[in-house]
């Protein structure tokens, strides 16, 4: 059983230094990086119909970014989340919400516990082909999984120079770019994208590419130096140089609905 495409990704020693990286800045993360739109979010968990109170899985949760809109949505929402320090704000966050020490690979749930399981910015981190089947265990009949990743919208011209800008030299992705995954498991996945958007300053913005992994892994002065490459470039465009401004975001969604036993 595969996991289709590009999404049986090689892990190295830099890739897992980057999936650690987020613990140290938890604070940072959860007060700079944006939330998911929740369109987005209505759209993943539609094939469960009208379906009241919904009791929802968010995995991988960091600090509750995805947690908040499933809560605004009306869901019953249980978080896994393998990093102390980005599980401990969660709780603080959002104390009525079940937070719990776990991973894709190894859910803290007992079988047929939720009808969907999500995951926002964290699904390419997962080892999949043995993340599928934990999964598929913890779904009832009917269950659904999503994935979520925010992306600047580079179809703008100053954004797409941003990102440009924003590279380090571990910026390599071995994540996929194309395609969908695919497991026996579940019903082929099905994609869609939404607009989204998050209100920054030029020291902000800087703030938030600050808290991304690339940005995390490299060297302090080699992080400083990107920081200000950043703001110095924000500050210069007529867009973002004076006050508040919006950055432009495009959401990918991907979900798929487990099948019959």
């Amino acid at each position: 059983m595969g996991s289709g495409g590009r999404w049986e990704v090689e892990h190295s020693e830099v890739w897992a230094r980057r999936a650690r990286s987020f613990g140290a800045e938890a604070a940072a993360y959860d007060q700079h990086r944006p939330d998911y739109p929740m369109a987005g979010v209505r759209w993943a968990l539609e094939p469960l119909g009208d379906k009241d109170d919904a009791e929802v899985l968010d995995l991988g949760a960091g600090t509750g970014k995805l947690t908040g809109v499933l809560l605004a949505a009306g869901a019953r929402v249980r978080a896994v989340e393998p990093d102390d320090a980005m599980r401990a704000t969660l709780a603080a966050r959002y104390p009525e919400v079940p937070a719990l020490a776990g991973t894709a690979e190894s859910i803290p749930l007992p079988d047929d516990s939720v009808d969907a399981v999500l995951a926002g910015q964290a699904f390419h981190w997962f080892d999949l082909p043995r993340a599928f089947p934990e999964l598929a265990r913890v779904l009832r009949p009917g269950g659904v999984v999503a994935a979520f990743w925010n992306t600047h919208d580079s179809s703008v011209d100053w954004v797409a120079e941003l990102d440009r800008i924003s590279l380090t030299r571990l910026s390599f992705r071995r994540f996929p770019g194309d395609g969908l995954p695919s497991h026996a498991l579940f019903h082929p996945f099905e994609q869609r994208e939404f607009a989204h958007s998050q209100r920054r300053t030029a020291e902000s913005l800087a703030a938030t590419i600050g808290t991304h992994s690339t940005s995390l892994v490299v060297t302090p002065a080699e992080r400083g130096e990107l920081l200000d490459r950043i703001t110095g470039y924000l500050r210069s465009r007529p867009e973002t140089g004076s006050g508040e401004f919006e950055i432009p975001l495009r959401t990918k969604v991907v979900r798929a609905t487990i099948r019959p036993a």
